[in-house]
């Protein structure tokens, strides 16, 4: 690791409140709020993902007049995975949504909430997924419809966020909660465009899998139909155990078993961010 990267995860570390080395803080965040394995992770019955092939691409498509993509095998196996990516190849998957012979990925992937991410936090989350556990499993390769693809990207988050801004909690909450791209599932779409400006977090996305269908809620401050009058305790353990405020169980994809690992001094923050934004 270069010592620029070690001394910015270092710092960041120190506004977390822990020590975390830049391995520690890729995995951390790959492995919980990104949820990369959410959706890179095979599924068994019912949608139980199949850990012995954890990141190493899923079966379900996801289709859309744009394109049809599977997950794709994001472990280091050279011949199926992106053990021939550099790690500036990565990066720019990640970040800017492009394969290293510079096609488009599908938005499905969604790098416009990714552009906030830190450089310090990024390189860290590269350095993690080339460490972890090649694994050879070939997946369907994309189908791309049109040349360019829309790319959604929330207000506030089309640039890395200053490391310092991070010290204070909304402002931490909007970060956690743009890479956790918890906006892409929880904001309508309108026209083809998620409806940022007038429906940020109101909900009402369906999502079908081997769950059944979910819906995802309102997670505005709205007292009667959103989360205004839940506790911030109650919104950490809707986030972290799937446990709405009056105790029935949510379903997938919402990825609270990731939400778990996270501090809850991270969780503090997203609740910060969440109070924070228009009540609809």
């Amino acid at each position: 690791m270069h010592a620029k990267l070690w001394l910015a995860a270092l710092a960041i570390a120190a506004t977390n409140g822990y020590a975390q080395t830049p391995l520690e803080r890729g995995k951390y965040l790959t492995e919980g709020i990104l949820t990369c394995g959410n959706c890179h992770t095979p599924r068994g019955p019912k949608g139980v993902l199949d850990t012995a092939n954890r990141h190493a691409g899923g079966p379900q498509v996801w289709e859309t007049a744009e394109y049809r993509v599977r997950p794709s095998n994001i472990t280091p196996d050279k011949d199926s995975g992106i053990g021939g990516w550099s790690a500036g190849e990565v990066k720019a998957a990640i970040r800017d949504g492009k394969r290293p012979n510079g096609q488009q990925i599908s938005p499905q992937m969604p790098y416009g909430f990714y552009k906030i991410f830190t450089p310090a936090d990024l390189d860290a989350v590269v350095a993690y997924v080339q460490s972890i556990p090649p694994v050879s499993r070939k997946v369907e390769p994309p189908v791309y419809k049109v040349k360019n693809m829309v790319v959604d990207i929330p207000p506030g988050a089309a640039k890395p966020m200053p490391e310092g801004a991070l010290k204070d909690p909304v402002k931490r909450g909007f970060y956690l909660a743009t890479i956790g791209h918890c906006m892409e599932c929880h904001t309508p779409m309108d026209k083809g465009h998620r409806d940022f400006k007038n429906a940020l977090g109101t909900g009402g996305e369906k999502f079908e899998g081997p769950w059944g269908v979910t819906v995802s809620r309102n997670i505005t401050p709205h007292k009667e139909i959103g989360i205004g009058a839940w506790t911030d305790d109650e919104i950490k353990r809707a986030i972290t155990k799937g446990v709405r405020k009056d105790g029935s169980k949510m379903r997938p994809p919402m990825g609270f078993d990731w939400y778990a690992t996270m501090t809850d001094a991270d969780l503090s923050a997203i609740v910060a961010y969440l109070r924070s934004i228009p009540a609809r």
